[in-house]
């Protein structure tokens, strides 16, 4: 995690480097979802006409390497979790590793700032005369969700003025025992009675199995997100029960039966009428703090225009998750807990330190290389030293259809800011791996790993003309690998015999590679190799030190060391 910057009255002023000069244009090129994994016919990478990237990685194996883009090296809980542009671009610009996901829940619960903040604001509106609807797995797995966030949640909740509360349980069974589910509904129902019985009208409402109910990802099978809005929303199961703890043992009753898998159940009162509808004028949390499995139910809950199933109705209500799932769609637009505050990043030095700054990309990726870039800041740091330029990205058309998207404009206006001179970082996004992959269409993602290789090589050729050094990455995984693998690493087939496409971001890492003619005479830069776990928060200060700066202290270190040749 990251470590206390200096205080705010400490000096800004970066040191110079002792053997690397200032003055020399760096390029910065971030491939968004471009990891590394092995040549199949699914990596699209390999599978792509891409000699600019190949090049890169015969020519100079000093200066090309793997970093990790996932997981605890991006901020994110666990290793299992997958790196995604939002963090990915935090951790590149931040050069910190900054608490993501539930670590970030967990602080927002602990200091109270969850309710002071513009989303708990937001449904709280509901309160007066509705329900508080919440909608999560039931597990302390901690990989989708904690039962302790969501304990403490109901208690804040009831705190802070909802009077009536309905929780929508998802049994896990899964990251956690199978048949665990009955001890969490026993605690659970422990809870909201003693919620009642300090006058809040707090019950379960319905349930049912993770991969049965609610809780699909990629967009593989929506009537899996159906079985939960007939239950959830409407009320709408095969079982009703008077109480959870009666439903989850009744429905485990059957040889068959697990924890992931169990049926939609709702509960309803004494004269058989569901006692937690979604109504108009109602609040709803999606209390998981994990995005893949709640992504599809958020669109349902939040697109006016939806067309994957029939909602039969689509109630008037305020909608918030955990946090914002998907920051390239903004899903959903309200969350109870921000991203990360994160202070003093490299853009910001280096701005100060009196560096030009340029930074492009198409609409789609404008927000990563400036917004999560500075920290999840808004606008400039020094409008006389900074220009960000975006591209309008394709309207209305897949990104499949248009697989090149805008990386060769992009390309173009990188060039023409690097040859201008008239800035010292030129930084750009090209976008193609990460969301034609996101498709799930190889053929077009091969289209645009080819057009993104097209676009580095306008970029390099620039740099190459000014005298000046590229740095080259990725904020994760995607194109690499497009195949969905069981345990061995095999493609799965699905009942035709055909592969299962993976639309996902990947656990792979991501190269980094440094070059350029802007690199000292007499001195050649190198990967240090005593940093095999480096992640994307190295890269901030491998840049500072290519400007000629050496790196505040509490960055994490360099990627690379300086020798005599």
């Amino acid at each position: 995690m990251a470590t206390r910057p200096p205080a705010e009255g400490k000096r800004w002023e970066l040191t110079a480097h002792p053997r690397l000069a200032k003055g020399k244009v760096v390029g910065v090129v971030v491939l968004d979802g471009w990891g590394e994994a092995p040549p199949d016919p699914f990596n699209c990478i390999h599978a792509a006409d891409t000699p600019t990237l190949d090049a890169l990685k015969k020519a100079a194996p000093e200066r090309w390497r793997l970093i990790k883009a996932h997981g605890t090296a991006v901020g994110l809980p666990t290793d299992d979790d997958m790196g995604n542009s939002e963090v990915g671009h935090n951790a590149l610009g931040a050069g910190q590793i900054y608490a993501q996901g539930a670590k970030l829940v967990d602080l927002a619960l602990a200091s109270g700032k969850i309710y002071e903040g513009e989303g708990f604001k937001y449904i709280r509106e509901s309160f007066d005369s509705g329900t508080l609807h919440l909608i999560g797995l039931l597990s302390d797995g901690g990989v989708h969700s904690r039962f302790d966030q969501l304990q403490l949640l109901l208690k804040g909740a009831s705190e802070h003025g909802a009077r009536r509360i309905r929780v929508h349980v998802l049994t896990d069974g899964r990251d956690v025992l199978d048949g665990s589910s009955v001890r969490f509904v026993e605690i659970l129902e422990e809870d909201l009675a003693r919620l009642r019985d300090k006058g809040v009208d707090a019950r379960i409402a319905s349930g049912g199995g993770r991969m049965y109910v609610t809780m699909d990802r990629y967009e593989n099978d929506w009537q899996v997100v159906k079985r939960g809005w007939d239950a959830h929303v409407l009320g709408e199961a095969p079982h009703k029960y008077k109480n959870a703890l009666e439903a989850v043992k009744k429905l485990r009753e059957d040889p068959k039966a697990n924890d992931q898998y169990l049926p939609p159940f709702v509960i309803v009162d004494e004269s058989g009428k569901p006692v937690g509808q979604i109504q108009d004028g109602d609040a709803v949390v999606t209390f998981n703090f994990r995005a893949d499995r709640m992504v599809m139910l958020a669109k349902a809950l939040e697109y006016e225009n939806f067309d994957k199933f029939d909602r039969v109705r689509f109630p008037k209500i305020r909608y918030a998750g955990m946090l914002q799932y998907d920051g390239e769609l903004k899903l959903p637009s309200h969350y109870l807990v921000a991203p990360p505050e994160i202070e003093r990043t490299s853009g910001e030095y280096l701005a100060r330190n009196g560096v030009r700054i340029y930074a492009c990309s198409e609409t789609v990726k404008f927000g990563h290389v400036t917004f999560f870039w500075n920290g999840n800041r808004s606008g400039y740091f020094n409008p006389s030293l900074e220009k960000y330029e975006e591209i309008p990205s394709d309207i209305g058309i897949p990104f499949n259809v248009q697989p090149k998207m805008k990386a060769l404009e992009i390309a173009q206006k990188a060039r023409d800011a690097i040859l201008s001179r008239k800035f010292d970082q030129v930084r750009v996004n090209i976008a193609n791996g990460d969301m034609v992959g996101h498709t799930g269409d190889i053929e077009a993602t091969i289209v645009g790993c080819k057009a993104a290789d097209e676009a580095v090589k306008i970029i390099l050729d620039a740099i190459e003309q000014v005298g000046g050094i590229f740095v080259l990455t990725a904020d994760h995984g995607n194109a690499e690998d497009m195949a969905k693998r069981d345990k061995s690493g095999k493609p799965l087939l699905d009942k035709d015999g055909k592969v299962q496409t993976l639309t996902s971001h990947t656990l792979n890492p991501v190269p980094i590679a440094i070059g350029g003619p802007g690199l000292a005479p007499g001195i050649r830069g190198m990967f240090r190799t005593d940093l095999p776990n480096a992640g994307l928060a190295n890269v901030a200060a491998t840049v500072m030190n290519l400007h000629g700066f050496e790196a505040p202290d509490h960055y994490e270190p360099t990627l690379i060391e300086v020798v005599d040749k």
